[in-house]
């Protein structure tokens, strides 16, 4: 804290403008952010969404029965949480794609957020039938998220077969605390996060910079209960 005012002040020093010496503080803050931590969103991938949301759009204008391409913009619809829309470009490719994990998981995901949750939970688990590491094992964590306020043993159940994937995962535990969080369930929670920062302190330097966003989030969550 005490160097962002030296720095603060510094900039208002040269510049001679309190506010623009803000703007420009917040600026710099943000970009160390992303470089170094990761826990602001960034700007520019909505755009870069958007972009190939729209390129996707005019490929498949010229050929309709493009499969890849309509699995993209599938994808990127999810993204931006059209599920309906995604859901209709997903049901047209059962036949090609129904040997694959991440087609599955793609229609799963639209059928919970659509309301469909045993549909939705029927082909997630199948995507993980065929690849229990699809996606890295998130989709552990989106049925977690469909039943944390309607079936907390079944929710914490998938988040601990996320962590069977992740034991080594800063971010398992985050998740783990942000479940137990969203029940109540403080105390665990707590803990859980707790256990997210040791896991950080005891990984190596490589490994620490992909999962310092998660130790930061549970370092700001743990001194929040």
């Amino acid at each position: 804290m005490l160097i962002k005012f030296l720095i603060f002040g510094l900039l208002w020093r040269i510049i001679g403008n309190p506010f623009i010496a803000i703007l420009i503080l917040l600026v710099i803050l943000y970009f160390l952010d992303r470089r170094y931590v990761g826990v602001f969103p960034s700007f520019t991938k909505p755009l870069k969404r958007m972009r190939n949301i729209s390129r996707l759009r005019q490929q498949l204008a010229m050929s309709p029965n493009e499969v890849s391409s309509k699995l993209e913009l599938a994808r990127l619809l999810i993204e931006r949480k059209r599920y309906s829309e995604a859901h209709a470009l997903l049901l047209e490719l059962e036949r090609p794609y129904e040997q694959s994990a991440e087609y599955w998981e793609a229609l799963g995901t639209t059928e919970l957020h659509l309301g469909n949750i045993e549909k939705g939970e029927r082909h997630i688990l199948q995507a993980l039938e065929i690849n229990p590491r699809v996606k890295y094992g998130r989709p552990y964590l989106t049925l977690a998220g469909a039943f944390k306020d309607t079936h907390e043993d079944k929710a914490l159940n998938y988040v601990h077969q996320f962590q069977e994937i992740h034991s080594s995962s800063s971010e398992a535990y985050y998740l783990l605390g942000s479940v137990h969080r969203s029940l109540g369930r403080n105390a665990d929670a707590k803990q859980a996060y707790e256990q997210s920062l040791n896991v950080y302190r005891s990984l190596p330097k490589y490994k620490k910079r992909q999962e310092r966003r998660w130790a930061v989030r549970s370092w700001f969550r743990k001194r929040g209960l």
